[in-house]
């Protein structure tokens, strides 16, 4: 099942999408008379009620694919069911915490002067302000926009609280997929590569990090595919393409840790909660990575694609403040 968040007041309002690519609309599709009046208003809401508030979820999806066209006419009328291009927001708008995982497949430290695997899975916080949603302008920050590089992910969305689990026990917190592109403004990142000492090494690592926590840089979407759809997430792939041309293309097999590993990992300081993110790496190809190197440039299309899930894509944009 593909869940979506309509671009619908402050936190948009969750819906389901049909085999016609339509969205189902699950507040105004809930029946009064029954339990589908307590659907939740929001993604994270839903997510937070769990497996039984997706249970729910897919009824009122097999109701809507099995009814009449004329019920389904009526239901366009009444904004029930809404085109494949409305316009949406992130899948979770609201996500409390987003974590991103680093140097995190093989192919990518390769291309990055051959950086040496981790010995574990390392991970930053985004702040939760550069959340984006799919279509939405990426704007280039004004000072910091002629590195602006892009990073295609596959984003774990949690569906229950998730802390300290052992590797056993983590795929059962997900409640599934959906795409990101981790943006990174990289003016500093030769400071990284050149740096000569560990405390300049540090420092340099910190403006790096920085250069990813602008307004925008963690675009999400379009959609989250629900984990049962997902019986073995190695199996999926991921293509970057900036103008249609291909930048990054990976399986997901490439990971250097699994993402049970990771999650197991990081739930050992964080405590995850319905809602929240985890970006899962990127592979090889990023600008910075390429020979001459690539960065975005306004008028530019982005796109992070994952089969199963989706395309997400931005424009490329000058902020106005440029």
């Amino acid at each position: 099942m593909k869940l979506a968040t309509l671009d619908e007041g402050a936190r948009g309002a969750p819906a389901a999408v049909l085999q016609s690519g339509e969205f189902l609309h699950l507040g105004r599709a809930a029946r009064r008379d029954s339990l589908e009046r307590w659907m939740p208003h929001s993604m994270r809401r839903l997510l937070e009620a769990g497996e039984a508030g997706l249970d729910l979820v897919r009824g009122m999806v097999a109701r809507a694919e099995s009814a009449s066209e004329d019920q389904r006419g009526r239901w366009r009328e009444q904004g029930v069911l809404l085109p494949a291009q409305a316009r949406l927001k992130a899948p979770v708008p609201d996500a409390g915490l987003v974590l991103a995982a680093g140097l995190a497949y093989r192919s990518h430290l390769a291309e990055m002067s051959g950086t040496p695997a981790p010995p574990h899975p390392t991970a930053f916080i985004k702040a939760s302000d550069s959340i984006n949603a799919p279509q939405a302008p990426l704007y280039l920050p004004p000072g910091a926009d002629a590195q602006v590089d892009f990073e295609g992910e596959l984003a774990v969305v949690f569906g229950r609280d998730c802390h300290g689990v052992s590797e056993a026990q983590a795929m059962a917190c997900v409640a599934g997929y959906t795409i990101a592109n981790d943006v990174s403004a990289r003016d500093w990142v030769k400071q990284v590569w050149q740096a000569q000492s560990p405390w300049e090494a540090r420092l340099s690592w910190e403006v790096n990090i920085m250069g990813k926590q602008f307004p925008g840089f963690t675009c999400l979407g379009p959609v989250l595919l629900t984990a049962d759809e997902v019986p073995d997430v190695t199996r999926l792939s991921l293509q970057t393409r900036l103008n249609g041309e291909l930048m990054q293309s990976a399986p997901v097999s490439d990971l250097i840790f699994s993402v049970a590993r990771m999650i197991a990992h990081f739930s050992r300081w964080y405590r995850f909660r319905p809602g929240d993110v985890l970006l899962t790496g990127t592979p090889a190809g990023v600008g910075a990575g390429r020979k001459p190197q690539v960065f975005m440039r306004h008028g530019d299309i982005i796109e992070v694609q994952v089969e199963g899930i989706g395309v997400l894509r931005n424009p490329v944009l000058e902020s106005a403040g440029a």
